[in-house]
């Protein structure tokens, strides 16, 4: 398929396929974080980067990934 879509996935939006995802550590304020904020929650993402910052993971596009499930 290809195509474009008007599709933003922020919080609240209801997944109804994916049950998992894999991802890194994104920069604050980005349309990356709120996906990941949409598909965990926004308390659990940010207990998540408090625990790496104490941790000093690596972040952004070189850096350590998580596994959201």
């Amino acid at each position: 398929y290809t195509g474009s879509t008007d599709l933003f996935i922020y919080p609240g939006y209801g997944f109804r396929v994916v049950d998992a995802m894999i991802t890194n550590f994104h920069l604050p304020r980005s349309t990356l974080l709120m996906l990941v904020s949409a598909f965990a929650g926004r308390d659990l993402i940010f207990q998540a980067y408090q625990q790496a910052i104490e941790e000093r993971y690596r972040f952004f596009s070189f850096g350590d990934a998580m596994l959201l499930a």
